[in-house]
């Protein structure tokens, strides 16, 4: 129904942090919820409406915090729970909603849970992991989440003489989430933190909560049973609240995991990341339309979270071979830019050479598609990269915040940083930071701004009917949205040359535009055309009277 009220998730803006890596407040060289909450004035004139924490719990931090020993304590490192619960009280302040990792397909193995079970088979924490006596024949086609650096789903624990299984790390053994008591306690993590008053829950590696673990230790009849039981839980607890989910699937897979519904709200969009990128790389709208088209239709209420980047890799292994070659030569020449022989590990503004025009051309896609878009912390600036940081590292640089000393991210001596901030080219703090581009009115953070601001201010984009249209020239992308006979198109240059083109409407009729981006008016004739220069953007509104 294209007027139904929609939920607050759908009209979401989300900005995605790693705590660490975001402000420090106490100077330790370590970002904090003390430094983050003195950043709220910052998201909340950004215009974010919703901030996604990523793991911020006791952690041995062999993987970025997804390792996790504990999941009712905020790690020291980034505080305590008093400086959590003062963030997500200055956060309702400023009208932002705070959700959070839920990660469960796995823990740590220094988490009691996982020492109990090795220490004792007769205990009930021993059926919260997977075991075998002998390490089972691993299916066909099966294998592990690091290619490379993990060989084997099977890793030996003398303590318990068997096998456990693990699908990421051999430190974090996988959940049986067939068992009930498991569930439980997956249940009580999500009230425990629903208490405080955040709003839900991304969830991690959700195909893989309900996956077979072996031993075919999943509900063969209902493998989505968990996830229908954690909404429903979630809902109850907390009505509005949102589970997102983390389904690095193929579309026909992923539509599941939306249920009717009743399972996982939003789907991190993961797939049509890199149609845009094959889009960016060939100056191409074919690729771009491509991605779109396979997309499922979302029941109601639901919906695809589109982005750029996540703070993982930008992963290719589900899309086809001769589109992540193509991206790749482009975007990733260099052996030390990927990562598990599938992925780019990157930051947006490096892959797209810092070319202010084509980052926001990339941006303006994002905030103009149907669904709520998701900036990670840095990119709205054009942060950096540092490729002489391990694995997925490299995209997890410290914020820049001004060209003081260490980018005002800590007063720590830079030798204590948890990790060091970027110093050189043409992405160093120096170069790229907040405070100089809240100055200049033309600078990419002001033009993030302004997207948010007109998202936010057009309902059509979550109210109106997602329409395809096309160009007469293939680098340009248009798309669309009608909503009682008004029409918002939406037009991109994919190329770096300028371009006149005819837009094809269907079979709509709009006489008159106007542009939301610079206010300016123009009418349409018998052959709509438009002038666009490299890598443009145009927000075109025409409302139903023909204004």
């Amino acid at each position: 129904m294209p007027n139904r009220s929609s939920t607050w998730y759908e009209e979401a803006v989300i900005y995605s942090i790693d705590v660490e890596k975001f402000a420090d407040g106490n100077g330790d060289g370590i970002g904090d919820f003390i430094g983050l909450t003195e950043k709220l004035t910052y998201l909340s004139e950004l215009g974010i409406t919703c901030i996604w924490l990523l793991p911020f719990f006791r952690s041995p931090d062999r993987d970025n915090g997804y390792d996790v020993s504990d999941f009712y304590t905020v790690n020291p490192k980034v505080g305590t729970l008093d400086d959590f619960l003062a963030f997500l009280h200055g956060a309702g302040e400023h009208g932002i909603r705070v959700i959070i990792d839920l990660v469960v397909n796995h823990t740590s193995d220094q988490h009691p849970w996982f020492q109990a079970a090795r220490r004792d088979d007769e205990t009930r924490y021993r059926d919260y992991y997977v075991w075998s006596a002998d390490p089972p024949p691993v299916a066909v086609g099966a294998k592990s989440i690091f290619p490379g650096e993990v060989d084997s789903l099977w890793t030996y624990d003398e303590v318990a003489r068997a096998y456990y299984f693990h699908h990421f790390y051999d430190f974090q053994p996988e959940l049986n989430a067939a068992n009930p008591q498991v569930r439980e306690e997956i249940l009580r993590i999500v009230d425990y933190w629903i208490a405080f008053g955040v709003s839900g829950f991304r969830l991690d590696a959700a195909p893989l909560i309900i996956a077979n673990k072996g031993l075919e230790h999943a509900n063969p009849r209902d493998p989505h049973g968990i996830l229908r039981q954690i909404g429903a839980y979630l809902r109850s607890r907390r009505p509005g609240g949102v589970l997102v989910g983390e389904v690095n699937l193929p579309p026909e897979a992923s539509d599941a995991f939306f249920g009717e519904g009743d399972q996982l709200q939003l789907l991190l969009n993961f797939m049509l990341a890199c149609y845009l990128f094959a889009g960016f790389a060939k100056e191409d709208a074919a690729a771009i339309n491509q991605g779109l088209s396979l997309l499922p239709e979302p029941p109601a209420g639901c919906g695809w979270v589109n982005f750029l980047r996540n703070l993982d890799e930008l992963d290719f292994s589900r899309v086809p071979t001769d589109l992540k070659q193509a991206v790749f030569e482009v975007f990733a020449p260099k052996k030390e830019m990927q990562v598990f022989d599938r992925g780019i590990r990157r930051r947006v503004a490096p892959m797209l050479n810092g070319d202010q025009r084509r980052i926001e051309m990339a941006f303006s896609i994002v905030f103009s598609l149907k669904g709520p878009p998701l900036v990670v912390y840095g990119d709205e600036i054009g942060i950096g990269e540092d490729l002489s940081r391990p694995g997925r590292d490299a995209v997890r640089v410290p914020m820049q915040w001004s060209a003081e000393k260490n980018g005002g991210f800590s007063t720590a001596n830079t030798g204590k940083l948890y990790q060091p901030v970027v110093t050189e080219g043409k992405f160093s703090y120096k170069k790229v930071n907040v405070a100089d581009q809240e100055k200049d009115p033309g600078s990419l953070l002001n033009k993030v701004r302004r997207f948010i601001n007109l998202r936010r201010n057009q309902p059509i984009f979550t109210k109106g009917r997602a329409v395809r249209l096309s160009a007469t020239d293939p680098a340009v992308l248009v798309h669309g949205f009608e909503d009682a006979g008004d029409l918002l198109l939406l037009v991109h240059n994919l190329a770096d040359r300028r371009i006149e083109t005819e837009i094809h409407f269907g079979g709509m009729q709009p006489k008159r535009f106007r542009d939301l981006i610079d206010d300016a008016e123009f009418e349409v004739v018998k052959k709509p055309r438009l002038e666009l220069e490299p890598y443009a953007y145009r927000w075109l509104i025409s409302k139903g009277n023909g204004s």
